[in-house]
């Protein structure tokens, strides 16, 4: 699958913490009805064997839709059941060696907080850019914030789209409305939500207002 940027407006990245005995499945299905125009499986506590029987779940609700399926960090996962994509961080595998191993074909992301790794990871092949974390986030324990005026740095060093990632929710979302996004990457601001539809729906509005 070749990526569109449009399918970059308003990227699900799941997080099962809020599940509370319902299914990932459906509520990926809800994001996905709400707007969600791909959906990034990120599982950091699963067996190979868990993680590969989630993934397959996953994809074919991505298909039904008709939206990419990204893999995240796993690549040995993402190649052994044909996953659409593998996004990747500054601590996972080399971007050049991710691309070598999946071909041409597939969808590569690459998670940068400079300008000089996106410079670095456009070269290296990467499909697309997650920026972040833009605001605070308690999604990822880890991140480092990105401030704006370096978001719109790494905008302007590369030619393949970038979304932000971090933080993001409906209330904020216009503070980055100056810099040229493809779209935003959303966890818990969809999947943490009361109604996981709604959230997405008003999302995709106002990322399709900004970027559309």
């Amino acid at each position: 699958m070749k990526l569109n940027k449009k399918d970059l407006i308003l990227y699900a990245v799941t997080d099962r913490a809020w599940l509370n005995g319902r299914r990932l499945y459906d509520d990926v299905e809800k994001a996905i009805r709400g707007g969600a125009t791909l959906i990034q499986l990120r599982e950091k506590n699963l067996t190979h064997e868990e993680f590969k029987a989630e993934a397959l779940e996953i994809q074919q609700l991505c298909r039904k839709y008709k939206i990419p399926f990204i893999i995240n960090d796993d690549v040995e996962l993402a190649i052994e059941i044909n996953a659409d994509g593998i996004h990747v961080g500054q601590d996972d595998m080399e971007a050049g060696n991710v691309r070598n191993l999946i071909g041409s074909e597939k969808i590569l992301g690459v998670s940068v907080r400079t300008p000089e790794e996106a410079i670095r990871a456009e070269e290296k092949g990467a499909d697309y850019l997650g920026a972040g974390a833009v605001f605070h986030t308690g999604s990822k324990l880890d991140a480092v914030e990105v401030s704006h005026e370096t978001l719109k740095k790494i905008c302007d060093a590369v030619k393949i789209p970038v979304v932000a990632i971090g933080g993001i929710n409906a209330k904020n979302i216009h503070e980055l409305s100056e810099s040229n996004l493809a779209g935003v990457a959303v966890i818990s601001a969809i999947f943490a939500s009361g109604n996981i539809e709604n959230s997405a729906r008003e999302l995709r509005n106002l990322s399709e207002n900004f970027w559309g």
